[in-house]
C-alpha cells in the first residue's frame, strides 16, 4: 500500500447504500475535479466465475504489521528512523507494535485459514535478516521465516514474498541508499541469501513493491522514509531499485531455487478530464506506469517520463541518462515470471497537462475510485506488452474513519465492483491468475500511522485483538464460491 503527496484536506468516502453497485453510485455522486466517466459495462445479473486454479489472497507487509522492531538482531530501518522524526506520522506512531504478527503470525495463519485463502502476500524484512545491508545473513531470522512458511503451508496456504517493501536498512541508506548504484549490488546479494534459504519452498517472489511509490513519495515528495525532497535522487532511486529487480532475477535464475519470479508494480491508468486534453496523457502516463513497465518488460526507457512537462518527473534526463551503464536494461529486463499488478484507482490530466481528480476518493485523498480502470489497465498490459502472466497483488479501500468496526460495506462494495472487472478481463482473455486484497490486517498505515484501516480484519491496537469485518465474511463467501455475483 502507498499513500502520495499529502493532502490537507481529506473526503471521507462517499456514503454507499448496502447491496448498491458501486460503479452506479459513482456516476450519481462523483464530486467536482472533472467528469466521471460514465460506465459503460453492466454485470450479468448472475454470478460471474473464476477459473478453476484461481487463487485468492490477502497481502501485508513487514514494517506495517511485524512489530518487535528490536527483536532477535533486527536492526533500524529507513521506516523506523523516519517515524522517530516529530511531526512526520499524522498520529506520532511509528511500527512497534503494529499488529504485532512477528508474535502473532500464528493467530493470523489460522484467520487466513477460516477465510479460505489459497495464499498469503507478506514481506521478509531487510534489516531482520540482513542488519547491516551486507555479510551473512541472520540465522534468527531467517528461522522465524521458515516457521511462518512452514505453517502457512500446513495450512494449504501458498506463501508470495516480497523482498523489498520499503524497509531499507539504516546502515545502505547510510551509505547512500537508493541514489547509489552498490544499493543494487548489496540488494542482489541479500535477495540471494533468502533464495538459498528456502529454495526447496514453491514460492511466488516478489523482488520489490511499488518501485515507483518508493522512489517518488520517499525521495521526490518526502512524505515517505527516507523524507528525501530532491527529483534527481528520485530518478536515481528508479533506476537503482530497477536494476536491483533485475540483478535478484538473475540470482535467482542462477540459484535454481524453486518456484516463480516477478515484481510488484503500482500502475494507474491516466484518463484526459476532458476529450479534448487527450494530447496531455502521455507525459503523465509515461511517468507513472511506462517508466517502470518499459524497462522491465520491453528493456527501454521511455524518453516522455522526465523533463520539463506538466505530468513528468522534473529530474535532469541527462543525469538519469548517466546514470545506465551497457547491459543495465538487459539486466533489467531479464524475463519475469510473473507480473504483480497493484491498482487502487485512477488519475486524470486537465487542459494544462497537469495531474487532476476526475473520480470520487477514499478517505484517503490519493484514491480516485474507478473499478473500470482495473479492466482497462489489464486489457491495455495484454495489449502494449509482450505475454507474461498477471497478478492483482494489491487492491484495497480505508475505512471511513480510524475507529475500530466491522461493519464496512463500503468495501464490500468496492471489491465486488473491482472483483466483477477481473472476471470481465478474463473473460477476454487476460491471463489473471489472483488477486490478493490489501489488506488481511487493520496496520501501521505508512505516514497516517494508525489513522486508516484498510483491513479485512479489524485490530485494536491496544489490545492486539483480531475482529474480522463483515467484508472478510463475504470475501470468504466469494473464494468459496470462487465467483463474484452482482449484489
Amino acid at each position: 500500500m502507498h499513500d502520495a503527496v499529502p493532502v490537507v484536506s481529506r473526503r471521507t468516502f462517499l456514503a454507499l447504500a448496502g447491496g448498491a453497485c458501486l460503479t452506479a453510485a459513482l456516476a450519481a455522486c462523483a464530486p467536482g475535479g472533472g467528469p466521471t466517466p460514465t460506465p459503460t459495462w453492466m454485470p450479468p445479473a448472475g454470478p460471474m466465475l473464476f477459473p478453476r486454479d484461481f487463487v485468492w489472497g490477502a497481502a501485508t507487509s513487514a514494517y506495517q504489521v511485524e512489530g518487535s522492531v528490536a527483536a532477535d538482531g533486527r536492526a533500524p530501518s529507513v521506516w523506523d528512523t523516519f517515524a522517530a522524526r516529530p511531526g512526520v506520522i499524522k498520529d506520532g506512531s511509528t511500527g512497534d507494535p503494529a499488529a504485532d504478527q512477528y508474535v502473532r503470525y500464528e493467530e493470523d495463519i489460522a484467520l487466513m485459514a477460516g477465510l479460505g485463502l489459497g495464499a498469503y502476500r507478506f514481506s521478509l524484512a531487510w534489516p531482520r535478516i540482513q542488519p547491516t545491508g551486507s555479510g551473512r545473513a541472520n540465522a534468527v531470522a531467517l528461522d522465524h521465516y521458515r516457521r511462518m512458511i512452514d505453517a502457512l503451508a500446513d495450512k494449504g496456504i501458498r506463501s508470495a514474498v516480497t523482498l523489498f517493501h520499503w524497509d531499507l536498512p539504516q546502515a545502505v541508506q547510510d551509505a547512500g541508499g537508493w541514489a547509489e548504484r552498490d544499493t543494487a549490488a548489496r540488494f542482489a546479494d541479500y535477495a540471494e541469501l533468502c533464495f538459498d534459504a528456502f529454495r526447496d519452498v514453491d514460492i511466488d517472489w516478489m523482488t520489490l513493491n511499488e518501485p515507483k511509490t518508493h522512489a517518488f513519495v520517499g525521495h521526490w515528495y518526502g512524505a515517505h522514509a527516507p523524507g528525501l525532497r530532491d527529483p534527481d535522487i528520485a530518478a536515481a532511486a528508479v533506476h537503482h531499485q530497477l536494476l536491483a529487480h533485475g540483478l535478484a532475477v538473475e540470482r535467482f535464475r542462477a540459484g535454481g531455487a524453486a518456484g516463480r519470479i516477478g515484481v510488484a508494480l503500482n500502475l494507474i491508468p491516466v484518463y484526459p478530464a476532458d476529450p479534448s486534453y487527450a494530447d496531455g496523457v502521455d507525459p503523465l502516463d509515461a511517468r507513472e506506469n511506462r517508466l517502470f513497465l518499459d524497462p522491465v518488460l520491453r528493456g527501454t526507457y521511455p524518453e516522455e517520463a522526465i523533463g520539463t512537462l506538466p505530468g513528468q518527473l522534473p529530474a535532469d534526463p541527462d543525469a538519469f541518462a548517466a546514470l545506465q551503464r551497457d547491459g543495465d536494461l538487459g539486466t533489467i529486463s531479464t524475463p519475469i515470471d510473473f507480473l504483480a499488478v497493484q491498482y487502487y484507482g485512477v488519475t486524470g490530466v486537465d487542459g494544462s497537462g497537469n495531474e487532476t481528480q476526475i473520480a470520487p476518493t477514499s478517505a484517503a485523498s490519493w484514491q480516485q475510485i474507478r473499478p473500470e480502470g482495473l479492466y482497462d489497465l489489464l486489457i491495455r498490459l495484454v495489449r502494449d506488452y509482450p505475454a507474461v502472466p498477471l497478478l492483482v497483488t494489491e487492491n484495497g479501500i480505508p475505512d471511513p474513519s480510524s475507529h475500530v468496526t466491522v461493519d464496512d460495506p463500503h468495501r464490500i462494495d468496492f471489491l465486488r465492483a473491482h472483483f466483477q472487472q477481473a472476471a470481465r478481463a478474463i473473460g477476454e482473455g487476460v491471463p489473471l491468475e489472483g488477486y490478493y486484497v490489501w489488506s488481511l490486517l487493520d496496520n501501521f498505515e505508512w505516514a497516517e500511522g494508525y489513522q486508516q484501516r484498510w483491513g479485512l480484519v479489524a485490530v485494536d491496537f491496544e489490545t492486539q485483538e483480531r475482529i474480522p469485518k463483515a467484508s472478510a465474511d463475504w470475501f470468504a463467501s466469494v473464494i468459496a464460491a470462487n465467483a463474484v455475483s452482482s449484489a
